[in-house]
């Protein structure tokens, strides 16, 4: 019986510490994008302001910002859950069955 809690209580803290990597990782990107874009803002306006070309590196690194929010916090996060709890359920049953 104190192994099954124990067993719940690791699971969960390694839930936990995962998610607090994803959401460090999501927030370090976006930290460097609001950091590094305004600075390309800059020097393309300080350098060559006929031509603009910040906006396409502010455009493709603001995509690959959008999909890594929408990995951390929205759609792949149930979807995720579901499948692990799906998995583990099914170990357990063959694990019964031996």
């Amino acid at each position: 019986m104190e192994t099954t809690s124990f067993n719940k209580e690791n699971l969960a803290y390694e839930r936990a510490t995962r998610r607090v990597k994803e959401l460090k990782g999501f927030y370090g990107n976006l930290t460097s994008y609001c950091l590094v874009i305004p600075f390309l803002v800059f020097l393309n306006l300080l350098t060559s302001p006929d031509q603009l070309w910040f906006y396409w590196p502010m455009l493709g690194w603001g995509i690959g910002l959008v999909a890594h929010g929408i990995n951390t916090f929205g759609i792949g996060r149930n979807w995720e859950e579901k499948k692990i709890r799906e998995l583990m359920e099914e170990e357990r049953k063959n694990t019964k069955t031996l």
